[in-house]
């Protein structure tokens, strides 16, 4: 086990640093669990614990990696979803702007929303996501603004500019929405959109479908990660 801790360290450590090093960030979003699970790694493998520490540390680990495995298993197969029916709505959910410029994950989201839209031009959009920290507009604004520059007509977009979460954005989209009734779909970042479908369907969305937009590759492994901690939270908590 003592290599195991060491080993997990290391890469731990050498991960935050190539975020790090490719966002420019110290601080980017999560990337602080990298660094302090590559700590504690590294203190468990050079600390002179007792061979039956290590032993009930070995199985402790062994129980978390089954349910990582089992959690992510779920969250891939969600990734892989496509969407070939022509559907009443599309909910494209928030992500952080920076003032009014538009982040490399919500503009992913975005050119999949056009690109369903392109395939079936009769759908009704709904850009969900009010204003935060920093943000010059809310969320739904420069979404919507992003869209008809991209050729979606205005009256086709429906701005719902109150929400500042996940859950929000699927329970201030019911007045839009027939959630019970109408066909929707959802469009968000590849790794989040399993989570964003069981949320959905607490705020009782009957005919979910999944329309999932990819993401940087160099965060793939931060953001899978930091999903695995959120399903748990929200088959915790209601």
């Amino acid at each position: 086990m003592r290599y195991y801790f060491l080993i997990m360290g290391c890469l731990c450590i050498l991960y935050y640093l190539v975020l790090a090093f490719y966002s420019r960030r110290l601080r980017s979003t999560f990337a602080a669990f990298w660094l302090i699970s590559g700590g504690v790694h590294l203190v468990l493998g050079c600390a002179p614990l007792p061979v039956y520490v290590y032993k009930a540390l070995g199985w402790f680990c062994l129980g978390c990696w089954i349910l990582f495995l089992f959690i992510e298993f779920k969250i891939i197969r969600g990734m892989c979803a496509q969407c070939d029916e022509e559907l009443d709505w599309i909910i494209v959910l928030g992500a952080q702007v920076r003032g009014r410029y538009i982040t490399n994950s919500l503009r992913r989201r975005l050119d999949c929303a056009l690109a369903y839209a392109q395939r079936f031009p009769r759908v009704k959009v709904i850009v969900s996501g009010g204003q935060g920290p920093g943000e010059a507009v809310s969320e739904a604004q420069a979404m919507a603004e992003y869209l008809e520059e991209n050729g979606i007509p205005e009256e086709q977009i429906f701005k719902e500019d109150k929400s500042t979460s996940t859950r929000e954005n699927f329970r201030f989209s019911r007045k839009y929405a027939d959630a019970e009734h109408d066909k929707v779909g959802i469009v968000t970042n590849d790794f989040h959109i399993y989570r964003s479908s069981l949320i959905a369907y607490r705020e009782g969305y009957r005919n979910i479908y999944l329309i999932p937009a990819d993401s940087n590759p160099v965060f793939q492994l931060n953001y899978l990660v930091r999903e695995f901690f959120g399903v748990i939270q929200v088959f915790l908590f209601k």
